[in-house]
């Protein structure tokens, strides 16, 4: 890993982090034909087996008619599909196609077992250091990226 000299090293590790994610999910994204926030939003219902489009976009903080769009792409590439929700008939509910989890569990097969390599290199105690650093570091994204969010809405017309 190279690092500028000066500076936070925390920091340049952050940026080189995050770009490496980005450019990953990019390429993903470039694989399957659909954008980061589509993969995104694969992953949240994969992980929640169904949901209406009103939670999916709640989920990620997007609008409904951003949703709809997103899961039209997601439809259109095979990765998920649309059914009737069955306790409410008026309701549609979005679920990860078969060849939706066929095809991204593939994507993502490598990175998994290469992270699940990089894990085994350490101890209980380190994996439990390493843990509680990165879900300290996705609270502080969400929190940030909720003030973010707030701000950027704070300056839309109509919205003080």
């Amino acid at each position: 890993m190279t690092q500028r000299t000066g500076g936070d090293p925390g920091a340049a590790l952050g940026r080189q982090l995050s770009t490496a994610v980005v450019a990953f999910h990019e390429a993903v994204g470039t694989h399957l034909g659909v954008s980061a926030v589509d993969q995104r939003a694969l992953g949240v219902i994969a992980a929640g087996g169904s949901l209406s489009a009103g939670a999916l976009a709640k989920e990620i903080g997007l609008t409904p008619g951003a949703v709809t769009g997103m899961v039209d792409r997601l439809e259109r590439a095979g990765l998920v599909r649309r059914a009737q929700d069955p306790a409410d008939r008026r309701r549609v509910v979005i679920s990860v196609a078969a060849n939706g989890r066929g095809v991204f569990g593939e994507v993502f097969a490598g990175l998994s077992a290469a992270m699940n390599e990089v894990v085994a290199r350490y101890t209980e105690e380190e994996q439990q250091v390493i843990a509680d650093y990165v879900t300290r570091t996705i609270e502080i994204l969400r929190e940030q990226t909720r003030e973010l969010t707030r701000r950027t809405q704070d300056r839309l017309p109509g919205s003080g």
